[in-house]
């Protein structure tokens, strides 16, 4: 009897071995997809912590390359009045009627203007453009109207006098093109529906 006891627990004993072989193995499955899906999301997040460091790299980029672009942006709005006064003081020397009769006038009206070509000079190289206004069709992006001007020989919308020049800074603009711009006369235009 003791010899089936022993039997029935050996088999007994090797059922469990068996169940607990098969449990085990069914937690080594789910602890492997577990690994497998633990795998999948780290690899997601690295991916997607690559994805922002390549967003963040590239920001940084354009703040840099817009720092040196545009840094200047202001030291060079404010250096286009040294710009306007020096044409301004050529302008009020030239008109002068005392100054019309002095012998140096031109020699010094020429020192004047080789200042402002140098200063021209120097907003070219770091990429400050005159805004070409003078008879092209008023944009609001690049000009300001100052006054609308009577004119028959133009058509409307189109820039007849420049008041003071706009310039950009590279694509951005720098300031606004003072105009006026020509409009159609009120009369001519009330005659021509009145003779229909």
């Amino acid at each position: 009897m003791q010899e089936n006891d022993k039997k029935n627990d050996e088999s007994g004993s090797a059922e469990n071995d068996k169940v607990q072989n098969e449990n085990a193995e069914k937690e080594k499955e789910k602890k492997e997809l577990t690994v497998d899906e633990k795998l999948k999301e780290t690899e997601e997040k690295l991916l997607r912590s690559l994805a922002e460091i390549e967003n963040q790299r590239r920001r940084f980029e354009k703040e840099v390359k817009d720092a040196f672009e545009f840094g200047s942006f202001n030291f060079a709005k404010e250096s286009l009045a040294i710009l306007d006064n020096l044409q301004r003081a050529k302008v009020a020397i030239k008109n002068n009627d005392a100054l019309k009769n002095n012998k140096d006038l031109d020699k010094f009206l020429e020192n004047i203007s080789i200042i402002e070509k140098d200063l021209v000079s120097i907003f070219e190289k770091n990429n400050i453009k005159k805004i070409d206004a003078q008879g092209k069709k008023f944009d609001p992006n690049l000009h300001q109207a100052m006054t609308e001007i009577e004119d028959n020989n133009s058509e409307a919308g189109t820039i007849i006098q420049e008041i003071q020049a706009g310039y950009m800074l590279g694509d951005r603009l720098l300031r606004p093109a003072l105009v006026a711009v020509a409009k159609k006369n009120k009369q001519k235009d009330e005659e021509k529906s009145e003779k229909k």
